[in-house]
C-alpha cells in the first residue's frame, strides 16, 4: 500500500511568524491573546483577539515578490507565507511531475475591508476566493487542480481529507493543502457577537478557556497553515524527510443546525469513528486528541461526550488538548494549524497544553493537559474540526514506519 505522508510544514500564527516559532511558543505555553489594536473597539462586545504581528510580512517577502503581493489581502499573505515555508521545508521538488501536484486550501473568504480596497483592478483580485491556490500554482508551476474548500471552521481539515483521497486514488503524487483565517475586522467581530459565539471577557489571560467550567465563547485568531502531502513512493524517490503518515480522514454533514452541533455530540462521534475506520485503526491506537475545543458551552460538552462515546473507558487515559487558547479560533486555518500540532507531537513527543484552564467542569472529566505541555510519546494523533453548518472532519496522523 502506498501511504500518504507529510513532507513539509509552514505556519503563521499569533505566537510565531514561522513554523519553528509557532511550535516553540506553543509548547512553552505562550498565548497570542491580546487587546485588539487593529481596529477601533467602540461598539464591540469582544475586545480581545489572537492577532498576527505585522512583522510576519518579512516571512512573506522571503518567498513572494512585491508585485505578486500587490493584489492580496493581509489574510492571503499569511497563507502565502506559510505555503512558501512548507514548500521550502519539503526540500528539492524539481524532479516532481508538476502535472501531478494539486493545491487545495480551506478559505472562508479573503477577509478584506475598506482599507484594503484601493485600485479597481486590485479590488477584483482581492475578492477572488481562489487567489491563494492560483498564486501558489503559478509560482511553482503546478498544473494539477487548484481550488478552495469552504466548509466554515472545518475548511482546511476538509482540504486535508481531499488531499489524502487525491493521492490515494493515484490522481496526484503531491497535494499542497492548507488554510487561512479571517483577519480581525469590524464585520467579523459584529457578526460573531450577534451569534453570541465569542467571549466578551476583556482579559486576554482568561478570555478563552476551553473545557473550563466558566468558559463563555471563543476568541478569534489570525493565521495561515500549509502542509505538503505526498505519496510514500514520491517522497522516497526524492529522499524527502517524512514527518509522519496521514492515516485516516472523514468528512460528514450533520444535517442538523446552522450553528449548533448535533445533540449530545453524535455527529462528532460519527466523524471520529469514520476516520478510525478509514485509517484501519482501533481506538486504543490513538494516544493524543487535538480537540476542536472552542471554549463554547455546547462544543466542549458535546465533544467530550463524543470522545467518551467513541473511546469508552480508555477516553480518560488519552490526553486531549485545545490549542485555541494559544492561537485563537483560526476559522478556515484551524484544521491545518491544529493538524500541524498533531504532526509535531508525533515528531517531538511533546503534547501542547490547553491554556487558561482554571476551574474544572464536573461534566467534563477527560485529561485536558491543563496549562503545561507534556512529554509523552505519540504514535497516533486525531485532530477534530467541527464547523458551523454541521461540517465535521476528523484527521488521523500515525507515526511513520517503513514497511
Amino acid at each position: 500500500m502506498n501511504k500518504i505522508v507529510v513532507t513539509g510544514l509552514g505556519a503563521v500564527t499569533a505566537i510565531g511568524n514561522n513554523m519553528a516559532e509557532y511550535w516553540e511558543n506553543l509548547i512553552a505555553g505562550k498565548s497570542g491573546m491580546k487587546t485588539i489594536d487593529r481596529i477601533p473597539l467602540e461598539n464591540h462586545d469582544t475586545t480581545v483577539a489572537a492577532q498576527v504581528d505585522d512583522s510576519f510580512e518579512k516571512e512573506t517577502s522571503k518567498y513572494w515578490k512585491k508585485r505578486q503581493l500587490g493584489a492580496t489581502t493581509l489574510s492571503v499573505r499569511m497563507a502565502l507565507a506559510s505555503a512558501g515555508e512548507a514548500l521550502e521545508d519539503a526540500g528539492d521538488i524539481s524532479g516532481v511531475d508538476k502535472k501531478r501536484v494539486a493545491v487545495v486550501y480551506g478559505v472562508i473568504d479573503n477577509s478584506y475591508d475598506d482599507t484594503e480596497l484601493d485600485k479597481p483592478f486590485h479590488v477584483t483580485l482581492k475578492r477572488m476566493p481562489s487567489e491563494i491556490p492560483a498564486l501558489i500554482s503559478i509560482k511553482y508551476g503546478f498544473t494539477g487542480a487548484a481550488f478552495n474548500v469552504s466548509t466554515a471552521c472545518a475548511s482546511s481539515a476538509y482540504a486535508l481529507a481531499l488531499g489524502k483521497q487525491f493521492i490515494a486514488s493515484g490522481m496526484y503524487d503531491m497535494v499542497i493543502v492548507g488554510g487561512v483565517s479571517n483577519t480581525v475586522s469590524h464585520i467579523q467581530l459584529t457578526g460573531f457577537n450577534q451569534l453570541l459565539a465569542m467571549s466578551a471577557n476583556p482579559d486576554p489571560e482568561t478570555a478563552c478557556r476551553p473545557f473550563s467550567k466558566n468558559r463563555d465563547g471563543f476568541i478569534m485568531g489570525e493565521g495561515g497553515g500549509t502542509i505538503v502531502l505526498e505519496s510514500e513512493t514520491s517522497a522516497k524517490n526524492r529522499n524527502a524527510k517524512i514527518y509522519c503518515e496521514l492515516a485516516g480522514a472523514s468528512m460528514i454533514g450533520e444535517a442538523f443546525n446552522l450553528t449548533a452541533p448535533k445533540t449530545d455530540g453524535t455527529g462528532m462521534a460519527e466523524s471520529m469513528r469514520l476516520a478510525l475506520e478509514d485509517a484501519g485503526m482501533n481506538p486504543d491506537e490513538i494516544n493524543y486528541i487535538n480537540a476542536h475545543g472552542t471554549s463554547t458551552n455546547l462544543n466542549d460538552l458535546y465533544e467530550t461526550m463524543a470522545i467518551k462515546d467513541v473511546f469508552g473507558e480508555q477516553a480518560k487515559q488519552i490526553p486531549v488538548s485545545s490549542i485555541k487558547a494559544a492561537i485563537g479560533h483560526t476559522l478556515g486555518a484551524g484544521g491545518a494549524l491544529e493538524a500541524i500540532a498533531c504532526i509535531k507531537a508525533i515528531e517531538t513527543g511533546m503534547i501542547p497544553p490547553t491554556l487558561h484552564f482554571d476551574e474544572a467542569d464536573p461534566e467534563l472529566d477527560l485529561d485536558y493537559v491543563p496549562n503545561t505541555a507534556r512529554k509523552q510519546e505519540v504514535t497516533g494523533a486525531l485532530s477534530n474540526s467541527f464547523g458551523f453548518g454541521g461540517h465535521n472532519a476528523s484527521i488521523i496522523f500515525r507515526k511513520y514506519a517503513e514497511v
